[in-house]
């Protein structure tokens, strides 16, 4: 059975791993980065199998307006088992009902999101990182 948590400190190395299992793009060789990128968001979610880090849901959040969700990842391993939704479900419930996510996809992922009740915006715009 799958356990879920909220902000519970995570090990950047665990995160790290659940990210290449997942098939998401992160910086995961700069394990310092992953851990500064997860102690300064203000909403962290993730999924247990046991002892075993299984999914992982990264957002930055006013909790009165806006939600940036800006990682969600499963390990492959455990993936097409509601996890993915479960831990969006979990972050909408967090910030309540005033709160609009917003996520960016990796273009791999655009047809997941439409299936966990996401709907696709066009009006957003990026300046892209330089490293």
């Amino acid at each position: 059975m799958i356990e879920y948590r909220e902000n519970t400190p995570l090990d950047p190395t665990a995160v790290a791993r659940v990210f290449d299992a997942s098939g998401i793009t992160r910086p995961t060789h700069d394990i310092e980065r992953i851990g500064r990128m997860f102690a300064n968001a203000n909403l962290v979610l993730s999924a247990w199998d046991g002892e075993r880090l299984v999914g992982v849901c990264r957002a930055l959040t006013d909790y009165s307006y806006c939600c940036y969700l800006s990682d969600l990842a499963v390990d492959r391993d455990y993936q097409k088992r509601g996890i993915g939704r479960e831990l969006l479900n979990r972050a909408k419930a967090s910030v309540g009902d005033e709160v609009t996510l917003v996520l960016l996809s990796a273009p791999g992922a655009m047809s997941y999101y439409p299936t966990i009740g996401l709907t696709l915006a066009d009006n957003a715009y990026v300046v892209r990182r330089t490293r």
